[in-house]
């Protein structure tokens, strides 16, 4: 008995559930992409070297890449379009990196800003070392990564909780 070529699942992106009928070998970067129309999701080397699909799956920064589709079933997905907590709001995150001009290009933005909000959410008063040390997977060729890692200080402050 052979396996089916396709299953129907059901991811849980950004808070919603969507429904879609996927081939089995289909990376979850491209079913964001085309099935889903999140386009946020960027594809660079698609062997999980430089970091441009980095998304949340149960708040753990994981390369879109390197994941099947089927395999997000039951999981927690975020990419850059879920970050802010509104249409009209950015995620501090975002709004530092606004501030201090730390994208360019804008190509590995969405995998640096997920792979930063599990950071700060982990090490919530980072060092300008830890900062480079988190972002060491992401690759940005505009940058210098000076800018990011300002602005990733100033999120920080902003997003730690006040005495």
């Amino acid at each position: 008995m052979t396996e089916p070529q396709t299953r129907h699942i059901t991811l849980r992106v950004n808070g919603q559930a969507r429904e879609i009928t996927t081939p089995v070998r289909k990376t979850l970067a491209d079913a964001l992409r085309t099935d889903l129309g999140l386009t946020g999701t960027h594809l660079g080397c698609e062997t999980g070297l430089c970091g441009a699909c980095t998304i949340l799956v149960d708040g753990r920064a994981m390369r879109a890449c390197l994941m099947l589709a089927v395999q997000a079933e039951g999981h927690a997905i975020t990419t850059i379009e879920g970050l802010a907590p509104s249409p009209s709001e950015l995620h501090p995150l975002q709004q530092a990196f606004c501030r201090h001009h730390a994208l360019q290009c804008g190509f590995c933005t969405p995998g640096l800003l997920t792979t930063l909000v599990e950071f700060l959410h982990d090490v919530p008063n980072p060092s300008e070392a830890e900062i480079r040390e988190a972002i060491s997977g992401n690759l940005c060729r505009c940058t210098g990564y000076d800018t990011i890692v300002a602005a990733t200080l100033e999120a920080a402050a902003m997003l730690r909780p006040q005495p």
